[in-house]
């Protein structure tokens, strides 16, 4: 009898875990607002960094910020009720570096997100025609990742926010010119 205890005991903590890996994301939201990079190195003669005091200033935006150029824009979508994103996605050239930047986004959270440009539109995207970005940085705010040198943005049509673990799409933006 204690063995058939233990077995059950240990079946609903594992049915808890699995529970909360695929229900928690639903409920979880993180926040990152980082500003638009404005340099890419400092060398090691450069002054500090700006006392921790600016950074409480507000995000600029792309098109106000000095040496900026955006080459390509699009707004997040609605998939479904439990799949959709809202706010900016930019892809933004500053001194000969390109970054895709997500701008006062809000994204539904889900297990394992990533970011893709895709060479594709309206969400229909394969692995195969698309360059990997990296991991959701967050579900809510600003943030930036630097593309690699040499990519021709010309060549994408959108940004894809997809989840590996459940192979579904949620979010993407249609990429467009300025």
């Amino acid at each position: 009898m204690r063995p058939i205890r233990v077995a059950a005991a240990l079946s609903a903590v594992l049915l808890v875990a699995i529970a909360w890996y695929l229900g928690s994301p639903l409920f979880i939201r993180t926040t990152t607002n980082e500003p638009l990079p404005t340099t890419i190195a400092i060398a090691p003669t450069a002054a500090p960094a700006a006392p921790a005091a600016s950074a409480s200033r507000p995000i600029p935006s792309p098109a106000a910020e000095a040496g900026a150029a955006i080459l390509r824009r699009g707004a997040l979508q609605y998939v479904d009720a439990l799949h959709n994103g809202k706010g900016k996605v930019l892809i933004i050239d500053i001194e000969a570096h390109t970054y895709l930047r997500f701008e006062d986004v809000s994204i539904t959270n889900a297990p394992d997100v990533h970011v893709y440009l895709a060479k594709s539109r309206d969400g229909a995207w394969s692995e195969q025609f698309s360059t990997y970005v990296g991991p959701l940085k967050a579900t809510d705010g600003s943030f930036n990742y630097q593309l690699p040198d040499g990519l021709d943005v010309a060549a994408y049509g959108s940004v894809v926010v997809w989840c590996r673990a459940f192979s579904v799409l949620v979010t993407w933006a249609n990429l467009e010119r300025p």
